[in-house]
């Protein structure tokens, strides 16, 4: 029964924005270890150099592996058709699309926000991602076929004070993607949504606090959070399922989590 994993990936290409570290860093090794290589990626993030050390990862383990790397800011929309246009043509018809790139910044209260900040997370975690998702939805129309997965999280759906950008742009991401799957349910293309809780991964909360490393260190303390290998686990399970079933929408909690706001800092051991 499980051993169709490798065969509904068999020669898919794969688009993960934000690959570089993090949940996207891990879904292309999943993917990569689940079709056991044969499969396509194409891996877009800001900085190049960590997309060329998991390229030359990807194919060591992985000979017969095909893997694209492609220096990529979402926030900078205006790159985003040069960049899916530019793809070689090998790459150029996304099978899977996985919008990973996000960010959260500061936790200033509203008023005293900078709006560059907000300009930046609309801009990535919205506006890119839209932009992005509007290209290759174009592509999969035409073939009738294709998965689209949105990283959302909590915070679209349980704002909390202190985070009123970013939870809006995730409750836009939300909003955007319930639509999305409503227009295209007379096809075969699947939208799905990831909403995951406290991810322990090792750039989010250093790019929240602007570099300050204990700030940072102190979102997870006492906690027994997600990591960024349980969401790839999770995106994985819900692209991989039968072409006649769709995982539409799905929250990921640590076990010591309940809502965005509700977290227990201890042992869970008795």
């Amino acid at each position: 029964m499980f051993g169709n994993i490798a065969q509904r990936l068999s020669g898919k290409n794969v688009l993960i924005t934000g690959a570089s570290t993090g949940i996207g860093y891990h879904t292309a090794k999943y993917f990569a270890e689940a079709a056991k290589g044969d499969i396509k990626l194409v891996l877009s993030a800001r900085r190049k150099e960590k997309l060329e050390a998991l390229q030359k990862e990807l194919v060591s383990e992985y000979p017969s592996i095909k893997v694209h790397i492609e220096s990529l800011d979402v926030s900078k929309v205006e790159t985003i058709e040069p960049f899916l246009s530019g793809l070689p043509e090998e790459f150029a018809t996304v099978d899977v699309l996985i919008n990973n790139a996000g960010k959260a910044l500061g936790l200033d209260p509203i008023g005293n926000v900078d709006t560059k900040d907000v300009e930046e997370m609309f801009q990535t975690n919205v506006l890119g991602l839209i932009q992005l998702t509007q290209l290759v939805v174009q592509q999969m129309k035409k073939r009738n076929k294709g998965d689209i997965v949105q990283l959302g999280s909590v915070a679209g759906r349980n704002p909390y004070p202190g985070g009123g950008i970013y939870c809006a742009t995730k409750a836009a991401l939300r909003s955007f993607t319930h639509v999305l799957r409503e227009e295209l349910i007379n096809t075969k293309i699947r939208v799905i949504e990831v909403q995951p809780g406290n991810v322990a991964t090792e750039e989010f909360s250093l790019t929240r606090f602007k570099g300050d490393a204990e700030k940072a260190k102190k979102v997870y303390e006492g906690t027994q959070p997600l990591y960024g290998t349980d969401i790839a686990e999770l995106i994985l399970f819900a692209v991989t399922r039968p072409e006649n079933t769709v995982i539409a929408e799905t929250l990921i909690f640590a076990t010591n989590q309940a809502s965005a706001y509700h977290i227990y800092r201890g042992s869970l051991d008795n």
